[in-house]
């Protein structure tokens, strides 16, 4: 299961094409962002997930 859909991802980049390494990758960065961003709350304490925690 991809966090991003393709479709979204080929809305910004438009014409370019896209090889189909990337949405893996792109699906592993975006996992550990969260991952990061969650434990970010945690450790304040923080049930709630918040753009500062990016």
């Amino acid at each position: 299961m991809y966090l991003i859909t393709k479709s979204q991802v080929k809305a910004i980049v438009g014409d370019i094409n896209i090889s189909e390494d990337f949405f893996p990758a792109l699906n592993q960065e975006v996992e550990h962002i969260i991952k990061k961003a969650l434990e970010r709350a945690k450790q304040n304490g923080r049930r709630t997930l918040m753009a500062r925690d990016i």
